[in-house]
């Protein structure tokens, strides 16, 4: 199941939103000008590694000062174009009428935020991983989750793969993202055995339950913005 777009037009131009993207893009194309040997030492240097943040102790390669600084660096950094683009894909889907709610500012802090509620949601499963994590999951994972609290309701156009069969279908969001934080929990459940395949399951719960709190911390203050959004459909 992969959301291709809304039904929800944004009120403002998302202006955060593009910049969040271009800042990503930036990022990548810059690690893929880099030797291998220079692009490992790149991602150990300011992906988040867990032992580092809970011991309070740089591994080399040395990495930026404070250590903690790796929090956000490793927010804007990817492994692959497919991990980008499918980032890039649901920050473009969901972002632009979170960036509304919150307005401008208000988003920024909101998205790093519930990055920092993703890297903690790793780092409690795993404290003394050495391995680095990169990636806007998490804090993509956290705009996703204010989505489904604000607009439970909005309509996503999804396509569905049903093994030799493909289904384009309008599904409330309350559907989409239910259905893929269920996936994020099972594999979340297996990679605690070791079955993680490389993907860090609990960056992106941590982060959808960051931005599901927060939602519902501010869904009274937000409430107008929420109405006009809906009624400008």
């Amino acid at each position: 199941m992969i959301p291709l777009r809304d039904h929800l037009p944004g009120r403002t131009t998302p202006v955060i939103v593009f910049l969040l993207i271009l800042i990503n893009v930036l990022a990548f194309l810059y690690e893929n000008s880099l030797s291998q040997p220079r692009l490992e030492s790149f991602v150990e240097s300011f992906g988040m590694i867990p032992y580092e943040i809970t011991r309070g102790e740089d591994l080399p390669p040395a990495g930026p000062e404070p250590i903690y600084a790796t929090l956000f660096s490793s927010m804007f950094m990817h492994g692959s174009w497919l991990h980008l683009i499918g980032n890039m894909l649901y920050l473009w889907i969901f972002g632009n009428n979170v960036e509304d709610v919150f307005g401008r500012l208000g988003f920024i802090l909101f998205y790093l935020v519930v990055g920092l509620a993703g890297h903690l949601g790793q780092i409690f499963i795993d404290p003394a991983s050495q391995v680095p994590l990169i990636g806007a999951s998490g804090a993509i994972a956290g705009v996703m989750g204010a989505y489904l609290v604000f607009f439970p309701r909005a309509r996503v156009d999804t396509v569905i793969f049903m093994f030799y069969f493909v289904r384009f279908v309008a599904l409330p969001a309350i559907y989409v993202l239910g259905f893929w934080i269920l996936i994020q929990f099972v594999q979340g459940a297996l990679s605690i055995g070791g079955a993680g395949g490389g993907v860090a399951w609990w960056a992106h719960i941590g982060g959808f339950a960051g931005g599901v709190l927060i939602a519902l911390l501010f869904r009274g203050r937000a409430a107008q913005a929420i109405q006009d959004i809906r009624t400008y459909r």
